[in-house]
């Protein structure tokens, strides 16, 4: 499994209940829905490789 790194992310208040709302729908945490709007951005922007599935719980 790959190391996380930690930082404090300041958001105004409307965003971030926006974002927990958002969350909660996905049935997902704030931070995991954080991850995965970031993970999906970055392949998007071919920024970030693809993850093969099946290494998908080392990244």
């Amino acid at each position: 499994m790959s190391k996380k790194k930690s930082f404090v992310l300041r958001l105004n208040e409307d965003k971030m209940k926006a974002l927990e709302k958002w969350a909660a729908d996905e049935f997902r945490s704030t931070n995991g829905q954080l991850e995965w709007i970031l993970t999906k951005a970055l392949k998007d922007s071919k920024r970030f490789k693809k993850i093969d599935s099946s290494n998908a719980d080392e990244n």
